[in-house]
């Protein structure tokens, strides 16, 4: 038994009642620094130093008068004078009677341990003052999408979007706003900036845009899983600075330039409207001068048939020329101009370029935009001109009602984008829903303004030229629903479709 605790790798010392030592061990001459007979005779004190608070003596001596052992840290000093950080174990020997005859301290020099620890401490309070002192919100996220550490103003960020998480609401958004990118991004480890973001809260209350950036580090993992083997994990600090203002100043630029962009696509419209309704007014009597020509080729060769044949053949050819060179002039939408577009912007366009009619119309506007919406490949331009004639539309079927509301919806659902336009006028029949998307067919007569009926047919158009569908909702019975679903995930959109004018 002697022997082996001579040859503990951990410092053991026997004292009496009064921590005067009686025995060392080897270790205890290594970690002390003092021989057997150095210290052998003098009190446990001449290891003390005067840093130690008395505090923790007067506990270590309550535990052990108690016959209780004691654990914890003193700071020690050694033979050569330098300090040590010591972690004691003090214990009572007792004899057959209970009584308390000795003392065994045993302690171990802690103090590269404890070095090691105050600089990891030092390091994760370097790292937390660094974010901290971050301008803009900043998080840290693991590799498995947990949250480590954030800083003041990302959590005033999530007060002020009232989201639990908008670091991963935004990761959310990135992927899907970045596609395969986001694969370098995110398995790669690859840096990344200025990928600029819209947030749409809802319940009335502005759209807000923020620039995030994200930095990978790999730090060693603490646990004991890479004692062995060594273990990494990768941390992604995210950025994000709102850029509200901004975007505000220059989107007052941009819808400036859009009011004039639309204005000229008016124009275009207008044109094509025109022609098409010109189209269908030649084509009409054409059709019908077609089937007398007909009916006259199956009463034979008469003379006078023959004359009227004639005629009949050079106004259909007439006619026909006349149609082909109103087409060449028709403008035609260019299919190139496909780019990711977010709805939620382009309603919000819509409903800002026709605020002043709204306005003046008395209609109440309720705008309900999902915060997170994926892009739609198509063209921006075009789906705006459809957001806009559809809201024109109820604008013009709320124009003698007495309660005028405007709900505007976006949502998505089973990998598709949906939207929903509704109004409080008069509605549309059940007989007609099918109708007033053709060519040429108008419920708007009663309302004294000339229309030719090609606003719902080339709104038609626009939604099948994007993958989507576009139908008048027959549930809803408190004015007009009009209801659009989108698919998220798109192949290449369709070629626009020519109306008929047939």
């Amino acid at each position: 038994m002697r022997a082996t605790v001579d040859q503990a790798p951990v410092a053991i010392s026997i004292t009496d009642l009064k921590a005067n030592i009686l025995y060392v061990n080897a270790a205890f001459s290594e970690i002390t620094g003092y021989a057997p007979q150095e210290c052998i005779g003098r009190n446990e004190s001449m290891l003390s130093d005067r840093r130690t608070p008395p505090e923790v003596y007067q506990e270590l001596w309550g535990c052990i008068t108690r016959q209780q052992p004691w654990r914890g840290r003193l700071l020690n000093r050694h033979r050569d004078g330098r300090r040590y950080l010591a972690d004691l174990t003090v214990a009572p020997m007792l004899n057959d009677a209970g009584e308390t005859t000795h003392f065994i301290g045993m302690h171990r020099d802690v103090t590269e341990e404890y070095l090691l620890q105050q600089q990891v401490r030092q390091q994760t309070l370097f790292l937390e003052t660094v974010v901290a002192s971050i301008p803009v919100s900043a998080v840290l996220i693991d590799e498995n999408g947990r949250i480590v550490l954030d800083n003041l103003m990302y959590k005033a960020l999530a007060s002020d979007l009232k989201v639990e998480e908008p670091a991963l609401l935004f990761l959310k958004l990135l992927r899907e706003e970045s596609g395969e990118a986001w694969s370098d991004f995110w398995h790669r480890e690859k840096a990344f900036r200025n990928l600029e973001l819209r947030f749409d809260p809802g319940g009335g209350r502005p759209s807000r845009w923020f620039s995030c950036a994200g930095q990978w580090f790999r730090h060693e993992e603490g646990s004991v899983d890479g004692f062995f083997s060594g273990s990494e994990k990768g941390y992604l600090l995210l950025t994000v600075d709102d850029i509200t203002q901004q975007k505000k100043q220059q989107e007052q630029y941009r819808l400036r330039g859009l009011q004039a962009l639309m204005a000229e696509e008016e124009k275009l419209e207008s044109l094509k409207e025109t022609l098409f309704a010109a189209i269908h007014q030649i084509q009409g009597p054409l059709n019908l001068i077609g089937a007398a020509k007909n009916i006259l080729d199956r009463r034979g060769d008469d003379a006078g048939n023959v004359a009227l044949r004639d005629l009949l053949q050079q106004v259909i050819a007439a006619g026909e020329a006349s149609i082909c060179t109103l087409e060449k002039c028709i403008p035609h939408t260019d299919n190139n101009a496909f780019k990711p577009v977010n709805l939620n912007q382009v309603l919000h366009d819509a409903i800002t370029l026709l605020t002043e009619r709204l306005l003046a119309s008395g209609i109440v506007v309720e705008w309900v935009p999902t915060p997170v919406l994926p892009s739609l490949k198509g063209s921006e331009n075009r789906l705006r001109s459809l957001f806009k004639q559809l809201i024109e539309n109820a604008i013009d079927a709320m124009a003698h009602s007495r309660q005028r509301e405007l709900r505007i919806h976006t949502w998505t659902r089973d990998q598709l984008i949906h939207i929903t336009i509704e109004d409080t006028g008069p509605g549309i029949p059940a007989g007609l829903r099918t109708q007033v998307f053709e060519p040429f067919f108008t419920t708007k007569a009663s309302l004294g303004r000339q229309h030719v009926g090609m606003g719902l047919a080339v709104a038609h158009e626009i939604v099948n030229q994007h993958n989507g569908l576009i139908r008048i909702d027959p549930d809803y019975d408190g004015g007009c629903r009009i209801h659009m679903q989108f698919e998220i995930r798109q192949t290449q959109p369709e070629r626009p479709a020519k109306v008929s004018h047939g």
